[in-house]
């Protein structure tokens, strides 16, 4: 489905035992080979809670509830076009995360914050370094 305005990316962070869910991109022309966290963009007429249910479902194969999401940053980023990032936090989902989208992604990292791989996306790195209270951040403007 076609987009209009600027592009809009919803990135969810699901936590367990101290650690943070990372996906390796793979196959997508984008970020290829660095971890990042699952989501993808708002549709047409798409909530960003909805956006979040819809790829955790597409992603990894859970469903995760809008009520269980809560919304900790946004990051207004200059990239190959004007960005805007939503992170939102799932409290709570069912079934295991798993690569349901082998073509886009091969593989799944359970990892603390503040030991993140070399290979991340360097806009989710600063996001993850943000802490738990909800924050704006600006990235890759002068």
């Amino acid at each position: 489905m076609g987009r209009t305005g600027i592009p809009t990316g919803v990135h969810v962070l699901l936590e367990r035992d101290g650690s943070v869910l990372l996906m390796r991109r793979a196959g997508t022309g984008f970020f290829d080979g660095l971890y990042s966290l699952p989501g993808g963009h708002v549709e047409e007429g798409e909530s960003i809670r909805a956006t979040a249910v819809r790829e955790m479902r597409e992603e990894l194969g859970i469903d995760v509830a809008e009520a269980a999401l809560v919304t900790v940053g946004v990051v207004h980023r200059r990239s190959d076009t004007n960005r805007i990032d939503f992170f939102v936090r799932a409290l709570e989902w069912s079934g295991e995360p798993r690569i349901a989208e082998p073509h886009r992604c091969d593989d799944l990292y359970w990892c603390a914050r503040n030991a993140l791989p070399e290979a991340t996306v360097p806009y989710i790195r600063e996001a993850l370094r943000q802490g738990d209270s909800p924050w704006i951040r600006e990235s890759g403007w002068t």
